[in-house]
């Protein structure tokens, strides 16, 4: 994207967060700091508060459902997230500043950006979950992605894992087999909508091949992301492995998901979470 372009759309962007801001919760402007009286207040202590900053050579906009702050402890793990990739962006500008003066040369005109959307994508009594989804530009062809997924025990008050949910390597592997299975189907569903000749398909396979098999080893690092699929009752039927762009395929393939359904996964849930499921004790 043009620098001009890239601009206008981020421009573009923070208007329409602005607008939502105003319907939804505060924004904090570094320096210049508004509340709004709507904001829902903070809970022991941890203040989620949307954050949009403008200036001259980078944009920051990060956004926050005010939900959360029912969860201390959440609160501050989805605030810790956010401040490290705003800390990131900061040390990026602060490092290219001493490259190159703001405005001067086609670095400098170029505006680095963060934006990050955290929104609440599953709520129970016994489990809730909030998704982080964004992208920071520091320079290239393309933005670094953002991508974190915090699955909560309210009654626990503490972070559900994919280490504590699959405790066993039989599990893993048993997942890493659908999850293989289901990416391997896409990749072939895109590659049909592409008509590509022989030898460019041939190429592309092998490539998106090697980085399936390599992004879904059967070890749990691999689907730490996962966000649950809500059935009736407010019972998980599923989960859904969310896999960052590179991880199991080219970064023009974007984020993938996965479902993984109860019947596969159940067997190898760790027995003090199976009632979270449909068809659990």
């Amino acid at each position: 994207m043009k620098p001009s372009h890239r601009k206008c759309a981020l421009t573009l962007m923070m208007l329409v967060a602005l607008a939502a801001c105003d319907r939804e919760s505060s924004t904090a402007v570094p320096e210049q700091a508004a509340t709004s009286p709507a904001a829902a207040e903070p809970a022991a202590g941890v203040e989620l508060v949307d954050v949009m900053e403008t200036t001259p050579d980078y944009v920051i906009g990060i956004s926050y459902p005010q939900s959360a702050a029912r969860y201390p402890a959440l609160a501050a793990e989805m605030k810790r997230y956010a401040e490290a990739a705003r800390a990131d962006l900061m040390r990026a500008v602060e490092a290219r500043r001493q490259r190159q003066p703001t405005g001067e040369g086609s670095e400098g005109s170029t505006m680095y950006d963060l934006s990050l959307t955290f929104t609440e994508v599953f709520d129970s009594p016994d489990l809730v979950a909030y998704a982080a989804d964004g992208s920071s530009y520091t320079g290239g062809a393309h933005g670094n992605p953002l991508l974190a997924r915090f699955v909560w025990l309210p009654r626990e008050d503490r972070r559900l894992t994919a280490e504590a949910l699959v405790p066993q390597e039989a599990g893993w592997q048993a997942i890493a087999n659908h999850v293989r299975e289901q990416l391997y189907t896409a990749l072939s569903q895109r590659i049909d909508a592409d008509d590509l000749a022989p030898a460019e398909r041939a190429e592309v396979v092998r490539g998106a091949s090697r980085m399936i098999e390599e992004g879904t080893v059967a070890d749990p690092e691999n689907y730490s992301e996962f966000e649950p699929v809500g059935g009736p009752g407010g019972r998980v039927t599923g989960l859904r492995f969310v896999f960052a762009p590179y991880q199991v395929g080219p970064y023009s393939d974007g984020t993938q998901t996965v479902e993984v359904p109860a019947s596969v996964l159940l067997p190898h849930v760790a027995p003090e979470y199976r009632g979270l499921f449909a068809g659990g004790l």
